[in-house]
């Protein structure tokens, strides 16, 4: 019970920080499909998708190595300035390298938006890296207020750029470095991040010890990548770039999903850390798991019961063929949050190379689908094809993770999710309000009944600090 509420509580606290910001972040979508033609925002979306494949490359993944080597040196500030001095002076020196090769590149080579592409590729790879010292302080509620303002700050700059400037697509990615920039210097100052650099602390044997660990999360950060968003290059390069702004707009509800777990799934990885070698692990991986299973199948359910009510205030007529897609890609994301469990469990073992294997088998089944089905079907490749890669990658970690945790699922569950989210599809494709609005209150009413003690446990301790306090 100590380590659930352990994770309880770092998850609310992320949450109040994430989650007003990932919201926020959603209702750009009016402002994107109302202003910017489906051609621009498709190459803008397309862009950012290559710029998150581009910064864990750059850096070799050694903001997640950062927060991992830091997760064991807490209440050791000698050990913890010898990570910190180590890899912020190997983030700098990889970070100058790739600004003069772009300088380089962009002599030679003309790539639309290229120079604010690269400014915004430096400042996210520092945002990432104090977002992660944050996270391996156990300073979420610092991690917290970061995520909110970088979130805040870039919604204003889209509507100020947008809106008022008429700057067009471009402004996603002015908020984007503004937003970050502002993130870097808050989170700076905040964990007083200049008091464990020192260059007598620098240790290249550490900065080997944590690239060893970091290095294999890019193929696996690069197969992830490629079930996410190689979808998206190849309806580009097929299809052309007003698909892409179509399925691009379509993406944006099942990232809900992902967004929300992503919120749990930061203080998961830490819960996994701390106690993946517990004697009671087995037990403690699996009721993480089988909750997981019930929240978020009931609100992958919910969220597919909702869409066909909102969808016309949030997305416009130019971009309706996104409707069509958005049921499978919600499934795509669910088994993605499956996946992210498990993923969990190969970060606390630093056991990163088999992270980067399990990803590379559903990153090929992923390609393989999309090549050989688009001109067939069109976007439904693409979004049959992640539902099928994030399956076949939950499958391939369930098995193989049993050498480390034995995870075991209630399978009247199982069933329970299964038979709620068809309902939800049948609902979403019948063309009757009344039918859709009955769908959202009856999941609903399964949702609270099948949660019933996650709900009720967590009123009874909001009821029991109030009272404290009081």
């Amino acid at each position: 019970m100590k380590k659930t509420r352990e994770l309880i509580k770092n998850t609310i606290i992320i949450f109040f920080g994430k989650i007003s910001t990932q919201l926020l972040v959603f209702f750009l979508l009016p402002l994107y499909t109302s202003h910017l033609k489906t051609t621009d925002y498709g190459y803008v979306d397309l862009i950012i998708s290559y710029v998150q494949l581009l910064i864990p490359i750059v850096i070799l993944e050694l903001d997640m190595g950062t927060f991992r080597f830091l997760i064991d040196s807490r209440n050791k500030t000698k050990s913890q300035k010898q990570v910190i001095s180590s890899t912020i002076t190997l983030v700098l020196i990889l970070s100058f390298i790739f600004f003069i090769l772009s300088i380089i590149m962009l002599k030679f080579i003309n790539i639309k938006y290229g120079i604010y592409i690269m400014l915004d590729i430096l400042v996210t790879i520092f945002s990432n890296y104090l977002l992660q010292i944050s996270r391996g302080f156990g300073k979420n509620v610092n991690y917290s207020i970061a995520c909110f303002i970088t979130g805040l700050t870039t919604i204003i700059f889209n509507f100020l750029f947008i809106l008022h400037f008429k700057f067009g697509a471009i402004s996603i990615l002015y908020s984007s470095i503004l937003g970050n920039l502002i993130c870097c210097i808050y989170l700076f100052f905040s964990l007083e991040v200049f008091n464990y650099i020192s260059t007598r602390y620098i240790d290249f044997k550490k900065n080997k010890e944590i690239l060893k660990y970091s290095m294999p999360l890019i193929p696996n950060f690069f197969s992830w990548w490629v079930v996410s968003v190689s979808d998206r290059t190849i309806i580009t390069k097929i299809m052309g770039t007003s698909f892409n702004g179509i399925y691009a707009a379509a993406t944006k509800f099942p990232s809900i999903i992902t967004s929300l777990f992503s919120i749990f799934s930061l203080s998961w990885t830490e819960s996994a850390s701390i106690h993946i070698n517990d004697d009671d692990k087995n037990e403690f991986f699996s009721n993480v798991a089988n909750s997981v299973v019930n929240i978020f199948s009931c609100f992958s359910a919910l969220l597919i019961s909702v869409i066909p009510i909102v969808f016309n205030f949030f997305i416009k007529a130019e971009y309706f063929e996104a409707y069509y897609q958005i049921p499978i890609l919600i499934i795509g994301s669910f088994f993605n949050c499956i996946v992210l469990v498990y993923s969990a469990i190969y970060i606390a073992k630093k056991l990163t190379k088999q992270v980067a294997l399990t990803s590379l088998f559903s990153a090929i089944i992923n390609i393989f689908i999309n090549i050989l089905f688009i001109k067939k079907i069109g976007l439904y490749a693409a979004s049959i094809s992640t539902v099928i890669a994030y399956f076949s990658m939950t499958i391939y970690r369930h098995y193989d993770s049993k050498k480390y945790v034995d995870i075991r699922y209630d399978s009247k569950n199982i069933l329970k999710s299964v038979l709620m989210i068809s309902f939800s599809i049948i609902c979403y494709f019948i063309n009757s309000i009344i039918i859709h609005f009955t769908s959202v209150i009856l999941i609903l009413i399964i949702s609270i009944y099948l949660n019933r003690n996650i709900i009720m446990n967590s009123l009874n301790k909001i009821i029991k600090k109030t009272n404290f306090n009081n």
